[in-house]
């Protein structure tokens, strides 16, 4: 499907603009589009049972979940497609401040991967969530005193307040460019040349990855405590008792 031309103060890659219809073509592939489901679901269901007891479980599993979503980034930014690597897409102060400026002026740069301002807001994510999720492994564990269940809470309270920078400019940029961003990270697809199209979705990573997160939610699972359960009494515990009964 076409899409309306772009023009040269538009876009941003690093050959002269053309003046050519542009086409929905595959920029992100299927693990980067896994990923950013599963940290939105482990980062709203984490941050949602913070405070309950009861969904304490959940919450610890939520934030390990995180923490190994955040690992896969890290590998993936280095080895996988190019639009999904970090030298693609982590671009200087200079570059953030353009890309804004054109946001003020109506006029931003189209990007077919992560613009400026976005890939400063992912690249926060990512850092926020491996803190956020450093200290919740100490404060479970006991480690570390008062500090640092302080320092998981603010820290998760700063995640929530740049998610939600980062969905108002996914919104604005939509509106701005034309292109549905939301609707890309489902499809994988953009508007953009062929020559900008990654040749793979690597499906198979994306399926390996919600195989181990599925595998280890399992497994969470089976050692849950029965509802009613005081925390920390395992099933192999109550059995145990059943049988000294």
């Amino acid at each position: 499907m076409n899409t309306t031309s772009v023009s040269p103060a538009e876009w941003s890659g690093e050959e002269p603009a053309r003046a050519e219809p542009l086409r929905k073509v595959l920029v992100w592939d299927a693990p980067v589009r896994v990923f950013h489901w599963l940290m939105v679901l482990s980062f709203a269901g984490a941050y949602l049972t913070a405070e309950s007891e009861r969904w304490r479980l959940v919450h610890v599993t939520l934030g390990y979940t995180m923490a190994g979503l955040v690992a896969f980034r890290v590998v993936w930014g280095l080895v996988g497609t190019r639009h999904a690597r970090f030298a693609s897409f982590v671009r200087g102060p200079a570059a953030i401040a353009a890309y804004l400026w054109g946001m003020v002026q109506g006029r931003p740069k189209h990007h077919v991967g992560h613009n400026p301002a976005g890939a400063l807001a992912i690249v926060a994510l990512l850092g926020l969530a491996a803190v956020v999720t450093a200290a919740g492994w100490a404060n479970y564990n006991e480690l570390g005193g008062d500090w640092v269940k302080e320092l998981h809470e603010g820290v998760a309270n700063a995640m929530l307040a740049v998610v939600g920078v980062h969905v108002a400019g996914v919104l604005v940029g939509s509106w701005m460019h034309g292109d549905n961003l939301i609707g890309s990270m489902l499809t994988g697809r953009k508007a953009g040349r062929p020559e900008d199209a990654v040749r793979s979705a690597w499906r198979i990573v994306a399926v390996l990855m919600l195989m181990a997160v599925m595998g280890f939610w399992l497994f969470q699972w089976q050692a849950a405590p029965a509802w009613g359960t005081p925390a920390g009494v395992s099933a192999h515990s109550r059995d145990q008792d059943g049988d000294d009964d």
